[in-house]
């Protein structure tokens, strides 16, 4: 569940035919790429997209990722995906997310990303303020 005191970014999409698996689920590969479109609709909403992030010399890396997956998405579900950031320090922040299944509001998937703040030569760097 989204926490209540701080912005939660929402966005949805429908699940694509190239996402699933034989099975018909989506691969659980593509929930990072759901979670990577989440993130990017937080900064937009927040005013920075990342583009300009990334214009402006940093780039944000993954060093740490945890997924728990409740319930599959399926070809052509329309799911939303949610996400909101639990910790932000000099040099990193940490997401956390929310998938799911956008008429009935079930929890598809939870998880959460970690990031460093690096310059484009790979340096550790503080956090800008954007």
């Amino acid at each position: 569940m989204p926490p209540t005191d701080c912005f939660v970014a929402e966005t949805t999409l429908r699940v694509r035919y190239k996402e699933t698996d034989m099975m018909g689920f989506v691969h659980h590969s593509n929930y990072l790429a759901y979670f990577e479109e989440g993130r990017s609709e937080y900064a937009r909403q927040r005013g920075t997209p990342y583009s300009e992030f990334e214009r402006a010399g940093y780039l944000l890396t993954v060093t740490e990722v945890n997924i728990r997956y409740v319930k599959p998405a399926y070809y052509e579900q329309v799911i939303s995906v949610r996400a909101w950031v639990t910790a932000l320090k000099s040099r990193g922040m940490t997401f956390a997310y929310e998938i799911v299944e956008q008429s009935s509001g079930d929890v598809l998937v939870t998880g959460e990303t970690r990031h460093i703040c690096i310059t484009r030569d790979g340096q550790v760097a503080r956090m800008p303020d954007m």
